[in-house]
């Protein structure tokens, strides 16, 4: 089992899904609206300055069996990559074990 986890810039959302809607296998997925910064911070710039340039990304999360991931990391990165400028960043870590805990009310 892999967990996929993708941070994409708020504008290739729907590039994303429509490629990764053409994987039959895909179950699902779910997108999260995030806040952060990274290497692009400015450096002389004051610690309250630093926490108010917070970027606006997307974070997409998959789950999926191991013989799926390398299909799923090569279609974000090809619908994500189109110029010098990185407008994603992707991680694969293994799940050793997954739990569904389901609230029936």
């Amino acid at each position: 089992m892999k967990y996929i986890i993708a941070y994409i810039k708020p504008h290739k959302l729907d590039t994303v899904t429509e490629v990764l809607s053409r994987i039959d296998e895909l179950t699902g997925m779910t997108v999260l609206e995030v806040k952060g910064f990274g290497r692009g911070r400015k450096r002389e710039a004051s610690p309250a300055e630093q926490l108010s340039d917070f970027v606006k990304h997307l974070k997409i999360e998959i789950f999926c069996n191991d013989e799926l991931s390398e299909k799923l990391l090569i279609q974000v990165y090809a619908a994500t990559v189109k110029s010098i400028f990185a407008e994603h960043r992707t991680q694969c870590v293994s799940a050793a074990a997954s739990v569904e805990i389901r609230s029936f009310r």
